[in-house]
């Protein structure tokens, strides 16, 4: 016989304090944190505990009983369900001080190393319409939120175009406006949405893996250009034609016209074949008078005009006089080391991904920049005493790597290598507050600098200058 799963109460006002990790608020209710998502300081609210813990507890907001004096009206009627930008009922200025305190806990509580005072956080010129790349998916069986559910109406046309909600890999939201990238997303993401409905081609389903309209990419540079791959899960090459043919008629200003036929279990599209059927296999980014080509593959930062201001203030946290020879570990497409490429004597690149490497070579040779040296592989695997030994001992480091922060052996690399400088660039300050640590053993870090990549989300990047110490 099943245990009986015991009943968890609704709190009845409880005041919420501040924000924590993930996105969520925070508050207290008998000497247990509770982690709530959409609340704002200063909130008292009706709370219902869906989940208990030994030291934590997990709600939800039933009714806001007292609204937080900085509450605002989040502006995106998705707000809530899509869960895509979580603080948009906070207004900006409040969003940086969260985040500013969140690379200084982080530091604070995980490096446990002297650190200098943490500069103010660098802002977002835009907060709207700042993402250069959305992926949407499309569905035939949109995610009915709960009012929804309980209006009575019937829903009989399911078929979606939008965003999967949290936790549910299978669960698509119909997005019928999103302001993270300029309006052109909804116009071509609704266009090729009515399209294929007006024509009756089937949009996929995630369970039997079948439908013939899957996914959509779309990127937009700062220059204008405009990239927009279409994902069939079908080979039906008369539909094909018909889609790309109608949005070229539609939007004959697309730089970049492709499609992909995925006919695989998950989403990935880093092993499929894209076909070129308008325009060129790339669009151009430029920062500086450098160009740099964005292909369906490549990586970019995602919100360009923002990693023009991280990359000026790693350049000069790097403090290059054009003498240096300078390692950039993680370089992806070689955005950062082109970048300070001019500064520097050679710059090294090291990348996993051999795709990204060929980006980088070729936005070199584009930009006639010809003191750049770039190799693919896994970093703990090329960076290591023998490569150092035979390309030379760095004079500064540039460190950017993926969420879970640098490998052991990448570490003691670098301990040995012992170049004069680094800068360590993160987008996860508690991975890279323990990689400090590490390297405390022979670096000093000497400036931490925040910035805000993704206005109203909970993530931060942040910059830190490390000096050797002898």
């Amino acid at each position: 016989m099943s245990r009986k799963r015991k009943e968890l109460p609704v709190v009845e006002g409880l005041e919420i304090t501040k924000i924590a990790a993930e996105g969520k608020s925070l508050a207290r209710w008998n000497d247990m944190v509770v982690f709530i998502p959409y609340g704002a300081p200063g909130d008292v609210a009706d709370v219902k505990i869906d989940r208990k813990k030994h030291s934590f507890a997990e709600g939800h907001i039933v009714n806001l009983v007292k609204p937080s004096e900085i509450r605002i009206q989040p502006f995106c009627e998705h707000f809530g369900v899509c869960g895509g930008c979580k603080f948009q009922h906070i207004p900006y200025e409040y969003q940086l001080k969260y985040k500013q305190q969140q690379v200084v806990d982080a530091l604070e509580r995980i490096a446990k190393v002297d650190l200098p005072q943490v500069n103010p956080i660098l802002g977002s010129q835009c907060t709207t319409a700042y993402r250069n790349k959305l992926e949407f998916t499309f569905s035939d069986k949109e995610w009915l939120t709960t009012e929804q559910l309980h209006s009575g109406e019937q829903f009989p046309d399911r078929n979606a175009v939008g965003f999967h909600i949290p936790n549910g890999y299978n669960k698509v939201l119909d997005i019928k406006k999103c302001w993270l990238m300029e309006d052109i997303n909804n116009q071509l993401r609704l266009f090729v949405k009515q399209y294929a409905l007006s024509k009756g081609y089937s949009f996929f389903d995630m369970r039997n893996n079948t439908g013939l309209m899957r996914m959509m990419m779309i990127r937009v540079a700062s220059t204008g250009q405009l990239m927009l791959v279409v994902v069939f899960g079908e080979h039906d090459d008369r539909a094909i034609a018909d889609v790309m043919n109608a949005v070229h008629e539609r939007f004959p200003s697309i730089t970049s016209l492709m499609h992909v036929v995925n006919t695989k279990r998950n989403d990935s599209l880093g092993d499929q074949t894209f076909v070129l059927d308008y325009g060129k296999e790339y669009i151009e980014e430029e920062m500086e008078g450098l160009k740099f080509r964005v292909g369906p593959k490549s990586f970019y930062q995602t919100n360009s005009r923002q990693a023009y201001e991280l990359y000026k203030v790693a350049r000069r946290m790097a403090r290059l006089t054009g003498d240096e020879l300078v390692y950039d570990l993680y370089t992806g497409t070689g955005t950062i080391a082109n970048f300070v490429s001019r500064q520097a004597r050679k710059v090294i690149g090291i990348e996993y991904v051999p795709e990204a490497i060929a980006d980088a070579k070729l936005n070199s040779e584009v930009n006639g920049i010809d003191n750049t040296y770039f190799v693919a592989g896994d970093m703990k695997d090329v960076l290591t005493f023998d490569f150092i030994a035979q390309h030379g001992v760095p004079d500064v480091m540039i460190i950017d790597p993926p969420r879970a922060g640098m490998h052991q052996d990448v570490v003691n690399v670098i301990l040995n290598a012992e170049p004069k400088r680094m800068v360590y660039v993160s987008c996860n300050p508690a991975t890279q507050a323990r990689d400090l640590q590490l390297l405390d053993a022979k670096y000093k870090v000497v400036e931490i600098q925040p910035v805000d990549m993704f206005p109203h989300t909970q993530h931060v990047e942040n910059v830190v200058a490390l000096e050797r110490r002898f």
